[in-house]
């Protein structure tokens, strides 16, 4: 057989399933993004296991507004700028993979407001192709909302575990985030009910005790 490229959307699903494997993985990233945004609370929202939606909401720095597309491009991100700066990384994201490979397998609205702008905007991406742009009235932070995740790789979907497993792998991302950065205020809900929510006093303790 003849070597040839690969469609980008063929690619950029291949390069979705090395990042996404189930909601618990979307609810990862996009807590990731949130934190090293400097988001002080983070809500996650999710409706049935968080197959049929995925929200993560903060009030991190935001995003700036003619920047919000391209931060659904592979390779695109605010952490690196040279080779040098792979050397004093102090981030959870900086390879620029996690939107583009989420957006590729979903349903993605991404909603922020920047902390320099008066008003927010909102791009919406099906299988990783921007089908709409506006504005968007929010206070600042970033809202990603994931629906239909592997809507467009049915095989991968077909390997998604019950809504109450997925909610399960989800529960125990949320959890773990929350213990490891007590100041944050973290919060789970789950098809309308709460399922979790810590202080965010920064005591350890704290959280253990809305967990156990």
């Amino acid at each position: 057989m003849n070597i040839h490229l690969l469609p980008a959307d063929v690619a950029g699903k291949i390069a979705a399933g090395e990042v996404v494997e189930r909601p618990a993985n979307v609810a990862k990233e996009l807590i990731e993004n949130s934190l090293d945004a400097g988001a002080r609370e983070i809500r996650v929202e999710i409706r049935e296991g968080g197959q049929r939606l995925l929200r993560v909401i903060d009030d991190g720095h935001g995003i700036p507004a003619d920047e919000l597309g391209l931060a659904l491009h592979r390779h695109a991100t605010s952490k690196l700028h040279t080779a040098d700066d792979l050397n004093r990384i102090a981030t959870f994201g900086f390879r620029g993979e996690a939107l583009y490979s989420i957006a590729a397998v979903s349903h993605l609205t991404l909603s922020s407001r920047h902390t320099s702008a008066q008003a927010g905007a909102q791009i919406r991406a099906e299988g990783g192709q921007i089908v709409a742009e506006g504005a968007a009235g929010m206070p600042v932070g970033t809202i990603v909302n994931v629906e239909q995740i592997f809507f467009n790789t049915p095989a991968r979907k077909k390997f998604l575990r019950k809504e109450s497993t997925e909610a399960g792998h989800i529960s125990a991302i949320v959890q773990r985030y929350a213990l490891a950065w007590p100041e944050r205020r973290f919060s789970l809900v789950h098809d309308g009910r709460l399922l979790f929510q810590s202080t965010g006093s920064g005591d350890v303790t704290d959280v253990l005790a809305k967990i156990y």
